[in-house]
């Protein structure tokens, strides 16, 4: 009964808008009162701050995030751009598979998936409008390609996971790259699809030549070495995340130095903003944690999975369950409050099955891609309708071919795992 009475206020409060940290604390907090009482409560509110942020790798998240902020300063992207553009321009619909590549590039330096999708819109779509793509085709690769960020290490979404799940943080952003290449291919073969179906979604194509695109892999250097700091640096054992995450912080601050494009006023506001997010995603964790405390105690989580056992379901069809769970919650929550709502009661249950909670981590997010263009949340469309002025409902429509190339990744990870795990097992 107590869970019950739980279950539904957490429901309840999740109907009236109060946001997904506040409403596990209160619901939490409410099944913890019922189940030992007060001295119960607070010696776990007293105790839960410190067991939820005591974890060294949760450093990577600000340098992270201040790697990103850090890069937007230097304008990478635009460079990044610039010299896929060139490579690709007399190819038919090259600026949109530019756009594609330059979401992964943008998404392997950066890790947050709206500064991504912000940057792409200023940068790619006045170059493809300039060149007479159609306005819906246009925002919808740069809707899709902004998600890339959420997947291609570094990535601030698997670090989430990592921390909830307590799996290996090294591993997940590493288990993300072949993955990240994989959605990458699916949304240019996409474009591909599209154009060659319909030439006037991108009619105009722009020849460059050889010394044109030799120049232009200038830009290629610091993105490589920022890359190699963080990414290669986990990959052969030389620096843990946390110590990648400075090095990355630190590499991305002298690059943006060198061009001199460093004040100390963006600095300024990139470390707020850094701060803000950062103690954001600190509260996050905290009530997630008040909620983990309930479930633990009252053992919902192993009835569950015993419920699971004696339901006779073979494992795939649990989780393909799941993963259409992970779908419908797409379309109404964001990533994080996906994470904190279903992790600590899912991730025992598929790992009572036999998968691997690194695999399981990356399906999740590249399920939760989908999310980021889906309706009624489908976040990266409005950060590309914002910067773009472009109506919505436009946006939605021109990602729609990208929705169900989507499902089919997440249908060809979860048949062949090797996908994701290949580079993991190979770690130094």
């Amino acid at each position: 009964m107590t869970v019950a009475i739980t279950l539904a206020l957490l429901f309840v409060l999740l109907a009236l808008g109060i946001p997904v940290a506040f409403t596990l604390a209160i619901a939490g907090a409410a099944g913890l009162l019922m189940v030992g009482g007060p001295t119960l409560l607070y010696g776990i509110l007293e105790s839960a701050p410190l067991s939820a942020l005591d974890s060294f790798e949760f450093i990577t998240i600000p340098m992270f995030i201040l790697m990103a902020q850090l890069l937007t300063i230097s304008g990478i992207a635009d460079n990044l751009f610039s010299a896929a553009a060139v490579w690709l321009g007399r190819i038919k619909g090259g600026l949109a598979i530019a756009t594609a590549i330059t979401g992964a590039a943008f998404g392997a330096i950066s890790g947050s998936s709206t500064a991504s999708a912000a940057t792409l819109s200023s940068t790619s779509i006045p170059a493809m409008m300039q060149q007479g793509y159609e306005r819906k085709f246009a925002s919808g690769v740069v809707a899709i390609s902004g998600t890339l960020a959420m997947l291609i290490p570094p990535s601030i979404a698997i670090v989430f996971y990592g921390l909830l799940s307590g799996a290996s943080i090294a591993k997940l952003l590493i288990a993300g790259v072949i993955p990240g290449l994989v959605v990458t291919a699916a949304i240019a073969l996409t474009v591909i699809f599209l154009v060659h179906r319909e030439p006037a979604l991108a009619p105009h194509r722009q020849k460059y030549t050889w010394p044109e695109k030799v120049a232009s892999l200038k830009v290629i250097g610091p993105f490589s070495l920022i890359f190699g700091f963080v990414t290669g640096s986990i990959y052969i054992g030389l620096a843990t995340p946390v110590e990648a995450s400075v090095l990355g912080a630190f590499s991305s601050m002298v690059y943006a130095m060198v061009l001199r494009r460093l004040t100390w006023r963006n600095f300024y506001q990139a470390a707020v903003s850094t701060a803000r997010t950062t103690a954001m995603i600190a509260l996050v964790l905290i009530c997630a944690q008040i909620f983990s405390y309930f479930l633990t105690l009252t053992q919902t989580t192993q009835s569950l999975i015993q419920m699971v056992g004696d339901s006779g379901w073979p494992s795939w069809m649990i989780l393909l369950s799941i993963i259409v769970i992970y779908l419908a919650l797409g379309c109404l929550l964001d990533l994080i409050s996906t994470l904190i709502l279903t992790v600590p009661v899912v991730l025992p249950i598929v790992m009572a099955l036999g998968y691997d909670p690194i695999w399981f981590g990356i399906v999740v997010i590249v399920t939760a891609e989908v999310g980021m263009i889906t309706p009624p949340v489908g976040l990266n469309v409005f950060v590309v309708s914002k910067y773009t002025n472009i109506a919505v409902v436009d946006v939605f429509r021109g990602v729609a071919p990208h929705f169900y190339a989507h499902l089919l990744v997440i249908a060809l990870l979860c048949v062949f795992p090797g996908i994701i795990m290949w580079l993991p097992n190979l770690m130094g």
